[in-house]
């Protein structure tokens, strides 16, 4: 098993001579001196229409070019004459993932730690400009379409108040395909459809991918390209559960004995029509030769839903590679090095900044962002800015009841579940979560298929480490062979968590019950209530901006420490 040697000067020697600090060791990104204003940079002669896809729990062996048993041809296709980004990471769950991707902020929100449960009190921090709005200020045309699942406990949290100029879809996680029915409990059941800020009662009984391809389509049709720039986010419900499907998309996979892996299948291929049509509209109405598609998912797939990660280890809402390492290409005619594979490493949050730039925004202006701007690494190849990824940090789970603070050097508790990314090493603390390896037929009949699955449990454990590019399946942990780079990513664990938001995860609120709102989830908190968490929240969200703004004037010592840690790690 061959590991990555550590190399380049001693970073130790230079915190000792006074060059470094880790209050002064940022994340790797170089920071332009804000000398202009937001839109100040050279305007792009014609913006690019920008159609971002996600779906949800699509697993990382759930697309054709993976060698899966399901067939995609449409986005193979739009994968093989773009670029496909094979070191592109994602959270573990629906609501981080979301909400990264539309602040550019890991641990700078407060979302960092569960999903938004359809009665809590909570939503999008108010004070994050979001990644629409950044796009409208640069003359975007924004809409969004399908899953929101960033909270509506106050209409000020709806999609239409967050930057997009319309919106058509589900507020919570999980809806019926077809009634539009969400539930969070035993009679706690509400319809979730809607239509800007109303409640879109005529649209049951449409699948619910074909209704959200159906809207995609009618706003490519109605506007005019030539006039303004159009962005898209188009949030599949699909693939999540419940595992619903018109029965003409089951057929094909008549054949796959694992019955959730057969109707699973359908989901997806119903997912792949819908791209193919909605590439052909933006074909048919003149988009498409000054368009970016990007195809994401929000986490891994959930093996026993019929989703799979296959061949790597874990599962959704884990920190092995199978919950965190995503699906994902980018598919346009702007592309300047086309049909190719991106090894390089790619975090959601680059979106922010990398679709801010492409639009002719200056996204270097945009204060502490935990984003890079990756679209020359992405169109051209050059050497990408991100050299680590900080997967998360949760400080409500510290359930590891063998980490310790002794375990992590005196440096880091253990017990916190946290993992970071440098280079090629790969660290995780407290509890991961389920860590098995399953092949996507492994479970057709539960629970008789769960014992013959392969395992690796260490219950005594609480720090593992990995060289993710000799060892992408995670099956040899070299914590103990190298503790030197252990103490480094604890380090720098450390180091982020110095900035971090408190985790905002509120109780639930009895008055979202959908029966005291005529039948439906909506927001249930009025504009003239201030909730006492909301202010003491804000309050902490400042402090952590202040801190940022102590190191932007040694922008010399971030670029010097870039360079020693993709060196060093």
């Amino acid at each position: 098993m061959a590991t990555t040697a550590l190399t380049g000067f001693s970073m130790m020697s230079l915190l000792s001579l006074g060059y470094l600090t880790w209050d002064l060791m940022s994340p790797n990104q170089v920071e332009n001196e804000p000398d202009q204003s937001f839109m100040d940079r050279s305007p792009v002669p014609q913006p690019p229409h920008i159609i971002f896809i996600m779906t949800d729990d699509q697993g990382f062996n759930d697309i054709g070019y993976h060698s899966s048993d399901i067939r995609t041809p449409a986005l193979d296709k739009l994968a093989a004459d773009g670029v496909k980004l094979e070191n592109y990471y994602i959270q573990p769950i629906c609501t981080p993932s979301r909400s990264q991707l539309i602040t550019g902020y890991q641990i700078h929100t407060g979302l960092q730690h569960s999903i938004i449960r359809p009665r809590q009190p909570s939503c999008l921090p108010f004070d994050q400009v979001t990644l629409p709005q950044r796009l409208q200020e640069l003359g975007y045309s924004t809409h969004m379409v399908g899953k929101w699942h960033l909270g509506f406990y106050k209409k000020e949290c709806l999609p239409t108040r967050r930057g997009f100029d319309t919106y058509f879809g589900s507020l919570t996680g999980s809806v019926n395909y077809y009634t539009y029915d969400s539930c969070d409990g035993p009679g706690l059941c509400g319809f979730d459809l809607h239509e800007g800020e109303s409640v879109a009662w005529g649209q049951r009984g449409k699948y619910s991918t074909h209704l959200y391809t159906q809207r995609v389509r009618k706003i490519l049709a109605t506007h005019d390209p030539e006039s303004q720039p159009l962005f898209i986010f188009l949030s599949f419900q699909a693939v999540h559960t419940p595992l619903q499907s018109p029965r003409e998309y089951i057929y094909p996979y008549r054949g796959l004995e694992n019955v959730a892996r057969r109707k699973y299948a359908a989901m997806v291929s119903a997912v792949d029509e819908a791209v193919r049509n909605i590439t052909y509209a933006l074909r048919k109405y003149g988009y498409y030769q000054n368009s970016v598609i990007i195809f994401s998912t929000d986490n891994g797939g959930q093996p026993l839903s019929g989703g799979s990660n296959w061949p790597l280890r874990g599962r959704k809402g884990t920190y092995w590679e199978g919950g965190i390492r995503g699906l994902g290409f980018v598919h346009s005619p702007l592309l300047r090095k086309k049909r190719r594979v991106s090894k390089t490493l790619v975090h959601i949050t680059d979106w922010y900044p990398t679709l801010v730039a492409l639009a002719g925004g200056n996204d270097s202006l945009i204060e502490g962002l935990d984003g890079y701007n990756v679209w020359e690494a992405i169109s051209e190849g050059k050497e990408s800015p991100r050299l680590e990824i900080l997967h998360n940090i949760d400080p409500m789970y510290n359930h590891a009841r063998s980490g310790s603070l002794q375990k992590g050097y005196g440096i880091w508790n253990t017990a916190i579940q946290a993992s970071i990314r440098a280079g090629d090493w790969k660290l995780l603390t407290g509890d991961p979560g389920y860590g098995d390896w399953i092949p996507p037929q492994m479970l057709p009949g539960f629970p008789s298929g769960w014992w013959n699955l392969e395992r690796h449990t260490e219950p005594r454990k609480s720090v593992w480490l990995f060289n993710i590019s000799g060892d992408p399946y995670e099956r040899y942990d070299l914590s103990e062979q190298r503790p030197d780079v252990v103490k480094e990513l604890l380090a720098r664990l450390v180091y982020y968590n110095r900035t971090a938001v408190p985790v905002r995860y509120p109780s639930e609120d009895p008055r979202a019950d959908p029966h005291l709102n005529g039948g439906a989830w909506v927001p249930w908190v009025g504009d003239e209530e201030e909730d006492s968490w909301d202010s003491v929240y804000q309050k902490k969200n400042m402090d952590w901006k202040k801190k940022l703004k102590l190191s932007k004037s040694r922008a010399f010592f971030r670029r010097l420490n870039t360079r020693i840690m993709s060196n060093r790690i």
